[in-house]
């Protein structure tokens, strides 16, 4: 089904708006299937962002303006997802050493272990979403993403 039926709207939109609200539209297609991937680990995608972020850091703790940064969503709000998984034992936070109004952000090895648990399960849901695309197709789509997000920073 094509994009305007679904959406219910006209079909002789200008191309930019059409290439928008795919994109929009796909983005929050694809949220949705990873947070469905994700619930019975209890956890969101933005949650699992950071856990993968963290132990992206080997163990070197990291700042909520770290985390934030390297954030796929930057509207998600940093402080409410860290404290949801430091409820959860994911995540431990710390006063900074050398500067006490910072504070630093660790994974736990429970953490750890529900990467383990979840990272083949998210590497299959993502094979399964780019499936219908070829190799070629993948990585050309990629260097379109990409030229669009030049424009939008």
């Amino acid at each position: 089904m094509k994009l305007s039926e679904l959406l219910k709207v006209s079909s002789s939109l200008p191309i930019e708006k059409k290439v928008v609200i795919n994109i929009l539209h796909t983005s929050s297609e694809l949220s949705a299937l990873i947070n469905e991937t994700l619930k019975p680990f209890n956890i969101s995608w933005q949650q699992f962002n950071v856990l993968r972020i963290l132990r992206g850091r080997k163990g070197v703790p990291a700042t909520l303006a770290d985390v934030h940064e390297q954030m796929i969503s930057k509207t998600s709000n940093t402080t409410r997802l860290i404290n949801k998984l430091i409820e959860k034992k994911f995540v431990l936070k710390s006063i900074n050493i050398k500067n006490k109004r910072k504070i630093d952000i660790t994974i736990t090895e429970l953490g750890l272990k529900l990467l383990k648990e979840t990272g083949s399960i998210i590497l299959e849901t993502e094979k399964n979403i780019v499936d219908s695309l070829t190799e070629k197709e993948s990585k050309e789509l990629i260097r379109l993403l990409g030229k669009i997000r030049l424009i939008a920073n």
